[in-house]
């Protein structure tokens, strides 16, 4: 009786110990077929600088608006005299190349001119004749700046358009896109800058 319940108790003990090895060695398998899940990066993406924006709207006008649209305006023309007619249109490829600088510039300038907290004009600026002050155009922005995107999301695409003009040499279409870019321009001025003057005819 004792020699069989020996060999009984012997025999779980056995199974008992055949199956802690099995689950060890499994445990043991899975953790070598398995890679390690990384921790995820919760640190913030602090590499791109905040915009700065440094110089006024009638700033970047002065300096970079208004040449790049006068280099457009003034690359189709066309002057009637008393000598005759003077047609001008860019002829040879360099003479296009100095036109698409332009056109570059002036869409990325519609970029520069929308950036929130940049003002009017500098400090200490006097209103012009017939317009607001810097501190009412401010407002005035401030107040419906959908209609001032809309205004400069206008010139860029005027501005885009006169690329893909300027790239295929068609003077004649840029010529039109010009007219678009300055009646654009014009809708803007009369909105914020001189609201009391009459607005242009579409």
């Amino acid at each position: 009786m004792k020699r069989a319940v020996a060999i009984v108790a012997a025999s779980a003990g056995r199974r008992l110990f055949a199956a802690s090895l099995f689950a060890l060695i499994a445990i043991s398998l899975q953790g070598c077929g398995s890679n390690p899940t990384p921790a995820a990066n919760t640190t913030p993406d602090t590499a791109s600088p905040p915009f700065k924006p440094v110089a006024s709207i009638r700033e970047l006008m002065d300096s970079t608006v208004d040449p790049a649209a006068d280099g457009l305006w003034d690359a189709v023309s066309t002057t009637v005299t008393y000598a005759g007619v003077d047609k001008r249109e860019p002829r040879t490829d360099e003479e296009w190349r100095v036109v698409r600088r332009h056109a570059i510039t002036l869409v990325e300038a519609m970029n520069l001119v929308i950036m929130d907290g940049r003002h009017a004009a500098p400090p200490g600026t006097k209103a012009g004749l017939g317009e607001l002050t810097p501190a009412q155009i401010d407002a005035k922005i401030a107040a419906n700046r959908t209609e001032f995107y809309t205004f400069a999301g206008g010139v860029r695409d005027n501005a885009l358009q006169a690329l893909q003009a300027i790239d295929r040499k068609d003077a004649k279409t840029l010529f039109k896109i010009g007219g678009d870019i300055d009646a654009t321009c014009e809708g803007c001025h009369v909105t914020f800058w001189y609201p009391n003057s009459p607005r242009p005819a579409n």
